[in-house]
């Protein structure tokens, strides 16, 4: 007990010291649970949806491999909403009928419908000549 009323009397002494500061903001820091939750919260694998949205701006720019693969994992990490799984697996098609994989690209147009029957592409997406007969073709056969 002695030892701790020192250290106390220490303490306001050696406040002006560097070294002293960054080890009291270390302690106080561990103590701070609520800043402790942010930073797991920084740390959390990112959602399905974080993942969709990546592979749909992987798309856009051009990059397939990474966008399929980020489409890929949205879907394995269960995207809650059908409209959202839809959404994947559009973009999943699109990537197919471009690297020219139509058999592919008419699977994923299938699950699209399989995820949510009300699913659709605007009048630009289905005139796409590479993309559009495909999608044509799996909604008439629906």
């Amino acid at each position: 007990m002695r030892l701790f009323h020192i250290l106390l009397l220490l303490v306001p002494l050696l406040s002006g010291c560097e070294t002293v500061q960054k080890g009291v903001k270390s302690v106080t820091d561990a103590l701070d649970f609520d800043k402790q939750r942010e930073k797991s919260q920084e740390t959390q694998l990112p959602t399905a949806e974080s993942r969709l949205k990546a592979g749909i701006s992987q798309y856009e720019d051009g990059n397939y491999a990474q966008a399929q693969r980020s489409l890929q994992s949205a879907l394995a990490s269960g995207l809650a909403s059908r409209t959202d799984q839809a959404q994947a697996y559009k973009y999943l098609a699109f990537i197919y009928c471009v690297t020219d994989r139509a058999a592919q690209c008419r699977q994923e147009f299938n699950n699209a419908f399989s995820a949510d029957p009300k699913f659709t592409l605007t009048a630009a997406e289905a005139g796409h000549p590479t993309w559009g007969p495909v999608y044509r073709s799996v909604a008439r056969g629906r």
